[in-house]
């Protein structure tokens, strides 16, 4: 990995969106049934917003850019998921308004 993508997921770590502080705040420090999540982590050629290595998940907290990019989205998604990764999504308003359907979303993904 290189210094300026490191750099890059530094940046991203300091802008967070609202969205993304909220869901970090329930994933982290293995507050989700001892998983350990990682945020703004350089995968492949992206940045992925939350990985849970162990357990090979990525989430992702789409904004309302991602309606554009749908395309990108979908092809980066393959990607990761080429590589052994499950993809899951959520929308800034899921993330905001339904936490407990977020957190039941990740546990079903990680099988538990």
């Amino acid at each position: 990995m290189t210094s300026e993508r490191r750099q890059f997921a530094r940046q991203l770590r300091q802008r967070a969106t609202e969205p993304e502080d909220v869901l970090w705040s329930l994933l982290r420090n293995r507050q989700l049934d001892g998983l350990k999540f990682r945020r703004q982590v350089p995968l492949l050629s992206y940045t992925v917003d939350f990985i849970c290595i162990d357990r090979k998940l990525v989430i992702e907290v789409d904004g309302r850019q991602h309606r554009w990019e749908a395309d990108y989205d979908a092809a980066r998604t393959g990607e990761i998921e080429r590589h052994g990764f499950k993809v899951i999504r959520f929308s800034n308003a899921e993330v905001l308004n339904d936490r407990d359907a977020v957190v039941a979303a990740i546990r079903k993904a990680v099988g538990g």
